[in-house]
């Protein structure tokens, strides 16, 4: 019987730019180097309020995070003796302002940090500027939440249903000038990517890139400028991918890696070096953009249950392993790095 691969689905947008990184890096290894620094995020898709419409078990979720996250925060630092953060992108159709004055505190603290996640369906564009910078500027006033640069306030984003810049064709979006109305909202970098086997993938993957919006077409990220070092790039918005790409599960089986941290695909060494293969690199550093749904039961025990504690113990083991310097960062951290890996020379 011959050998045939089953490939996760819609491998036909993923595929050829995921074969075209493994190129160019593996042609670039002897002039690039081994890399010397991985950066880490953790960027939660946080809804307290999943499948659930009881303001009791909604705070008893985010409850359950202010009090595990920071115990398991002081167990771990990286090379430069910080702790983990841990990046919730808050979903704007949930706000109630006592949770996310519990958030805050953790932010205060040092332990993690707020940002924008959003779900809509067939929006218009006057909606969505009112909800977006609406909740932008109760984030900021209120809770103390976000930062101003530039003279404005800033904010990172997630696009609810992986739907950015309306790709699927107008499900859970509707707006196909997002990208630029999101630059002008303030939006600093969109954490989205990767979605995996779905339509809304893009098709350049593992790379930190600037999408151009074409206001009159979807999916403008789907390809885009890379940043490099020496090379900043420009264009309408910033996207931080995390890694995509294929690894061997059992039976000679390809699976499909994107950073999801959930109960159901627990991680393990073998993942962690992947990651690091994967991510996206700028010289010598890595950036390594990891995410999970927290607020859900199943995903809360495994990583509040052990799960992040092993996840951190991995990374710190492997980039011992490597010989690289171990960086946590936020969101904003994260974005700040990319710029500054950037500007090095070529």
């Amino acid at each position: 019987m011959p050998f045939r691969m089953k490939l996760p689905r819609h491998a036909e947008i993923w595929l050829p730019g995921y074969v075209a990184d493994r190129w160019r890096r593996w042609l670039g290894a002897p002039r690039s180097g081994r890399p010397r620094r991985l950066w880490v995020a953790i960027t939660d898709h946080y809804e307290p309020f999943w499948r659930n419409t009881d303001e009791a078990l909604a705070e008893q979720r985010v409850a359950l995070w202010r009090k595990q996250w920071p115990e398991i925060a002081a167990r771990h630092q990286d090379s430069y003796g910080r702790p983990p953060r841990y990046c919730f992108f808050y979903a704007e159709e949930e706000y109630r302002p006592h949770l996310l004055d519990r958030l805050a505190e953790m932010t205060r603290a040092g332990l993690g940090e707020v940002e924008i996640h959003l779900h809509h369906n067939r929006d218009s564009e006057q909606a969505f500027v009112d909800r977006v910078g609406r909740f932008r500027d109760l984030l900021h006033e209120r809770h103390g939440l976000l930062r101003r640069s530039g003279g404005r306030i800033v904010f990172g984003f997630i696009h609810g249903n992986w739907a950015l810049d309306n790709s699927m064709g107008g499900r859970w979006c509707g707006l196909n000038n997002e990208i630029t109305l999101l630059r002008e909202l303030g939006c600093y970098a969109d954490f989205t990517m990767p979605s995996g086997a779905s339509v809304t993938q893009a098709r350049m993957v593992n790379r930190i890139y600037w999408a151009v919006d074409d206001p009159e077409r979807p999916k403008s990220y789907d390809t885009g400028v890379p940043v490099e070092t020496g090379q900043p790039g420009c264009g309408d918005l910033l996207i931080i991918p995390g890694p995509l790409g294929l690894r061997w599960a059992g039976h000679f089986r390809p699976r499909l890696e994107s950073g999801e941290l959930s109960a159901r695909d627990p991680v393990t060494a073998p993942r962690v070096k992947r990651w690091i293969e994967l991510g996206p690199r700028i010289g010598d550093q890595v950036f390594l953009k990891l995410y999970a749904h927290g607020a859900q039961e199943d995903a809360s025990a495994y990583l509040l249950g052990g799960g992040l504690d092993r996840i951190f113990q991995l990374l710190q083991a492997e980039c011992r392993r490597r010989g690289m310097y171990l960086s946590y960062a936020t969101a904003w951290e994260m974005r700040q790095a990319v710029e500054a890996a950037s500007r090095q020379p070529a």
